[in-house]
């Protein structure tokens, strides 16, 4: 059986969410962000206290479809930029295509639809979020930055970040309140 949750964005929603199963006794055969496999069905009465204990840890089960897509969207755009590997030429929609094997334009509008941002904006928005948090942890220079993130200059990223966030990095880094965002509310 598989079970889809939203709000898991990363390694330690993946805790949260198998600790849940594991107080429900109820055994996980595969648990990646945004779904969980169960070996075999799960009761009702089961399921409705997950759900319960879920939205209790701030993630919530998703029935409809078209949600569960829009969370694979989700969760492979953050897996890929947390991964810090995206070259200059890379293609969100090569890229969504490749993974989920379905039409670009059904993927974006679906996402779109649901999200009333489009799937670039949110490609943007989560880049933005992770360059808050490199430049907060001061290992990289923007540079590095850029070129992790697949920016084709400093330029290029110091535009958008500034037309997102309202500072340039520089102004950011001196901020005493950084204002970032969690991922799962981008």
């Amino acid at each position: 059986m598989k079970i889809f949750i939203k709000n898991m964005v990363c390694n330690r929603c993946i805790a949260v969410v198998s600790s849940i199963f594991n107080e429900f006794k109820v055994k996980i055969k595969n648990i990646n962000l945004g779904e969980v496999e169960t070996p075999s069905e799960i009761s009702e009465k089961q399921l409705l206290l997950i759900e319960n204990r879920l939205r209790e840890a701030g993630f919530e089960r998703i029935k409809n479809s078209a949600h569960q897509l829009i969370e694979k969207i989700k969760s492979l755009i953050i897996i890929k930029i947390s991964e810090l590997d995206i070259d200059e030429n890379f293609l969100l929609s090569e890229f969504l295509v490749s993974n989920l094997h379905k039409d670009y334009s059904f993927l974006s509008k679906t996402f779109s639809q649901n999200e009333n941002v489009t799937l670039e904006q949110f490609f943007i928005l989560q880049k933005i979020e992770k360059v808050k948090e490199l430049l907060l942890y001061n290992e990289f220079t923007l540079t590095e930055i850029a070129g992790k993130l697949g920016y084709k200059s400093v330029q290029h990223l110091s535009s958008q970040f500034r037309s997102s966030t309202g500072f340039t990095p520089t102004e950011f880094k001196k901020l005493k309140v950084h204002n970032r965002k969690p991922l799962d509310l981008v």
